[in-house]
């Protein structure tokens, strides 16, 4: 049965794709894949969801045919002080009325660096890139200079980028580009202590997210102990830990997701959400690795803009103000024991997993997505934009009203998919 509180909704009325679809025809023409990568309709449910974006304000966005959506995926995570956050937007702004792109970086980069090892505690250093796979391959490297070994160990199911190494595709690779790169389960201990025992002397370093948060699947929380047992392989067997930090990092903590889970790693990759939508990552390091970072090369005509590294700044400064992490937290924490709770009313088991500021909620005893992308599908067509298949974000701009009301919306989804696939 549905909800006694919930408010009547509004006359439900289908939206019109027309023009997402005509964009869509037109760009089948002339880009492979016509919208190719995370961003792919194949991986939504196509027809039900929006393909072009045109605009955005605070946790709102809209599509080319005018619909409007309350964003749970703000971006896939970089939006998380708001679309136009007009502080954010000035200091960016102010800079590219300047030039923004020069022959050498402007003093902003020193003035960003200082920032982040001043609020990152193990960090002595930073670098800058702009995307979160720019890092995540180069701290590979870093690792097995500083080292001398060419073993790279991840978790199985993580995504670290697009690189060879690790992509999750399969074209174009070869043998040699993964001969060297060894994986083990989430929260197996005993996988990865087997690992450093098969290779001794071999692994350079470990890679790992804060928490796993696989595409397809409930994200998994380190297990107690995890993390630390982590900590002390790396350091009984002289392997650089390497944080990828990029896609959860400034949500759970302004000082690094290992502050909340209590750990410390010797490089940590920051991206997604450090600018509030422009293209800026940041890598921070120990000491001990400054030189072997210092002989990595590393560059790119862009990397060192100002007007992303001036965003960065403001929206570091904006969410250390306003306690972001804490706010996002507790907004998606509303949204995962709303959908658990509505959809028990109407018999369905919801699982929720991950942080409320990063969560993920699906249907129970699943294994097909087959209701999970009928209801997904039918939220985000009334104007509520959440994934069937990857974790959603929340961001500053989320209230309490958003989440409410994206909870109604849930409620006649729910009805919709009782109605198909019974209980």
């Amino acid at each position: 049965m549905p909800s006694k509180t919930a408010k009547k909704p509004a006359a439900y009325k289908a939206p019109s794709f027309a023009k997402n679809k005509e964009y869509f025809l037109r760009a089948a023409k002339v880009i492979p894949g016509a919208i190719y990568g995370h961003q792919t309709p194949a991986i939504t449910v196509p027809g039900s969801y929006p393909y072009y974006a045109t605009h955005g304000e605070g946790c709102y966005y809209w599509d080319v045919d005018g619909n409007r959506y309350i964003d749970y995926m703000c971006a896939y995570g970089p939006m998380v002080t708001g679309y136009g956050n007009p502080i954010v937007e000035a200091a960016a702004q102010k800079e590219f009325a300047k030039g923004n792109c020069y022959n050498h970086p402007t003093p902003l980069m020193v003035e960003l660096a200082e920032t982040l090892v001043d609020q990152i505690k193990f960090g002595d250093w930073a670098v800058f890139g702009k995307n979160g796979g720019d890092m995540t391959t180069w701290c590979t490297l870093v690792a097995r200079e500083a080292t001398g070994r060419k073993k790279i160990v991840m978790c199985k199911g993580e995504y670290h980028g697009i690189g060879a190494w690790c992509t999750p595709g399969h074209g174009g690779l070869i043998e040699e580009d993964r001969m060297h790169i060894h994986t083990f389960k989430w929260n197996d201990l005993a996988g990865l202590r087997a690992l450093f025992d098969k290779y001794p002397g071999q692994i350079a370093g470990v890679i790992m997210t804060p928490f796993h948060h696989p595409a397809f699947g409930d994200s998994e929380m380190p297990a107690p102990g995890f993390w630390p047992g982590v900590r002390k392989l790396c350091d009984d067997n002289g392997a650089v830990l390497i944080l990828d930090d990029v896609r959860v990092g400034w949500r759970l903590s302004l000082d690094g997701s290992n502050e909340y889970f209590g750990f410390q790693p010797d490089l940590a990759c920051y991206c997604k959400a450090i600018a509030n939508g422009y293209p800026l990552s940041a890598t921070v390091g120990r000491d001990s690795l400054k030189n072997a970072a210092a002989n990595v090369y590393l560059t790119g005509s862009y990397w060192n803009s100002a007007a992303p590294m001036a965003a960065a700044l403001a929206n570091i400064k904006l969410l250390k103000k306003q306690n972001g992490p804490a706010h996002m937290i507790k907004m998606g924490e509303r949204l995962q024991h709303g959908l658990v709770a509505r959809g028990k009313a109407f018999g369905f088991e919801m699982i929720a997993s991950g942080p409320g500021s990063i969560p993920f909620v699906r249907f129970g005893e699943e294994s097909n997505f087959m209701r999970q992308q009928v209801f997904c599908a039918e939220v985000t067509k009334r104007g509520h934009f959440i994934h069937p298949h990857h974790n959603w974000f929340l961001s500053t701009c989320h209230t309490e009203d958003d989440i409410d009301n994206t909870l109604d919306a849930a409620e006649e989804a729910f009805k919709i998919v009782k109605k198909q696939f019974g209980e």
